[in-house]
């Protein structure tokens, strides 16, 4: 029986383990019920500085002075010199031709050129004083030569082509509006 005391009365290494003295542990933490409102006003806080950052860049951004608007008349000589790299192409370049000169008279004279067909905006035309009278003819021309290219499928040479262009620039350039001179001005 001694040898069963024995084994009995000796601790086995892992009773040792777990009876033997351990650190103190700490404190557990309570939550207290407020954290949320402190998540919530933090948020708010954010919210309010956002608003304030996207408010102050909006009105630095309208302070800044706009460019002056480009002129319709500089405008269509662009768009104008711009189509001539269509050239080799014939029913292209006629449309972006027709489409400038039909966009300058829209922006120049307030004329809504571009949504109407030919017949409507030569008809129309006919009744206002925008053009004189040989405008108005070469207009007419100009807009039924291109009307050829562009529904009859007529293939113009490079030299007809040419010409539309200089017909467009034309029209440009005599019914841009002139500065008038300062002693002009004053009478």
């Amino acid at each position: 029986m001694a040898s069963t005391n024995s084994i009995l009365s000796l601790p086995s290494a892992s009773a040792a383990q777990t009876n033997g003295l351990r650190d103190i542990k700490p404190p557990v933490e309570i939550p207290s019920g407020w954290e949320w409102a402190w998540w919530v006003l933090g948020g708010i806080v954010l919210a309010i500085l956002a608003w304030w950052l996207w408010r102050y860049l909006r009105k630095r951004e309208a302070a800044r002075p706009l460019p002056p608007p480009v002129p319709p008349h500089v405008r269509a000589r662009r768009r104008l010199e711009q189509a001539l790299a269509l050239l080799s192409e014939p029913k292209p370049f006629v449309v972006a031709v027709s489409d400038a000169l039909r966009a300058y008279l829209e922006e120049r004279f307030s004329f809504r050129a571009p949504e109407r067909t030919t017949e409507e905006f030569l008809h129309e035309l006919r009744s206002t004083n925008l053009l004189d009278a040989s405008q108005k003819e070469r207009l007419s021309d100009f807009l039924q030569r291109c009307d050829l290219v562009k529904f009859a499928k007529y293939e113009p040479r490079e030299m007809e082509l040419r010409d539309l262009h200089a017909s467009a620039l034309r029209l440009v350039d005599e019914t841009e509006p002139r500065e008038l001179a300062p002693a002009q001005a004053a009478t």
